[in-house]
């Protein structure tokens, strides 16, 4: 079984932090318009002092600000709030030192052992991630994962439209979700169109999802689906009024798991159920992540891009516990999967596959297939 890594929390009995001062606060003058001097955010746990006492975000992304507000039972609390989303009268945590001195301390290195020791060789060969690495051991840590996170945390899954084009990877997918697995999916307007086309007409862009052939006139297909799903009014009325019981979304709907679909400027239609302002989307995403403790991201660059700078390094479960949030990149390119290498810490697990065979050793490693 599993077993988290445990986390251990800065010693702000001793010095430097002992002695710190309390973080310099700044009202917001104007909506959307951060403070000069404001602190931005990592995706690493940030402790922020204010009244004597050192505060940590439950919620965190990168790239934002910090908002020092009173909680439901009226003690402070932090808000890790985007820049644009900022309002009059906000109160933000100036500071742009990590160390303590400024009252702004972040804890990179939590979730490190204190008693591992360290490597002798400073010189190894293939240290990286390339097409070249071993993933075995990889897919066992994952299997492991996936059944701990079933029964004690939250999955998210964002993805491209890969999973949509073959038959045995939707049906994989599918599994996943029927198994329990999966407890939100981010995608496009692709995704979902094509794993609906492929549901109705066994194609995705005209091409059966099987053979690949091309089918007569199959350049409608897709946007015959669209079509009708708008004539129906929601992806969900469209599932169930047409009894579609196979594929990603359908399984989706019928267990009811949450999907955000994000817009993009090419897209055809689109379905009525995407969301085409950047920022609404954007918004969706990040409330999708609050509560993610494991995040995989496969075949789609932007997305997980996006995800990664949204999604922090940790959690804070209701007990207060603070553990480790997983990201998985999977892509057949070598840039996309190691773009996001650097997140830190345990979170950032890069693995090169072609998603479609990614997916299908999951489901069979997982005793679905």
């Amino acid at each position: 079984m599993l077993t988290l890594p445990a986390y251990h929390a800065p010693d702000f009995s001793r010095e430097p932090l002992a002695s710190a001062p309390d973080a310099r606060l700044a009202a917001v003058e104007r909506d959307g318009v951060a403070p000069e001097g404001f602190h931005s955010t990592s995706m690493y746990p940030e402790y922020v002092r204010v009244g004597g006492r050192w505060l940590l975000a439950r919620r965190s992304r990168m790239d934002a600000s910090v908002v020092v507000a009173p909680g439901p039972a009226g003690e402070l609390e932090l808000r890790v709030v985007e820049n644009r989303n900022l309002r009059c009268g906000d109160l933000v945590v100036l500071g742009r030192s990590e160390d303590g001195s400024e009252g702004v301390y972040v804890h990179a290195h939590g979730f490190d052992d204190p008693g591992a020791p360290e490597g002798a060789d400073k010189f190894a060969f293939r240290q990286g991630r390339s097409r070249e690495t071993a993933f075995a051991s990889d897919y066992d840590r994952l299997y492991d994962l996936l059944r701990h996170e079933r029964e004690h945390g939250r999955v998210v899954w964002v993805m491209g439209p890969a999973f949509a084009f073959d038959a045995d990877a939707r049906h994989a997918m599918q599994l996943m979700v029927e198994g329990g697995y999966v407890d939100g999916v981010m995608a496009g307007n692709a995704l979902a169109t094509h794993d609906l086309e492929a549901a109705t007409l066994h194609t995705a862009l005209g091409q059966d999802i099987y053979t690949q052939r091309a089918q007569p006139g199959g350049h409608y297909n897709h946007l015959d689906v669209i079509n009708r799903v708008r004539r129906a009014g929601s992806i969900e009325a469209f599932v169930r009024e047409e009894g579609i019981e196979d594929g990603i979304v359908a399984s989706c709907v019928r267990r009811g798991v949450p999907m955000v679909l994000a817009g993009s400027i090419r897209d055809d239609g689109p379905l009525p159920d995407v969301i085409g302002d950047a920022y609404e989307a954007q918004g969706a995403m990040r409330a999708m992540l609050e509560g993610a403790t494991t995040v995989i991201c496969l075949a789609t660059m932007l997305h997980t891009i996006a995800t990664g700078n949204m999604t922090p390094s940790y959690a804070v479960t209701d007990d207060g516990t603070v553990r480790p949030v997983y990201f998985y990149a999977v892509d057949v390119s070598e840039f996309v999967v190691n773009k996001l290498r650097d997140r830190g810490s345990l979170s950032a697990v890069p693995i090169i596959a072609n998603v479609q065979d990614f997916i299908t050793i999951v489901a069979r490693g997982l005793g679905l297939a």
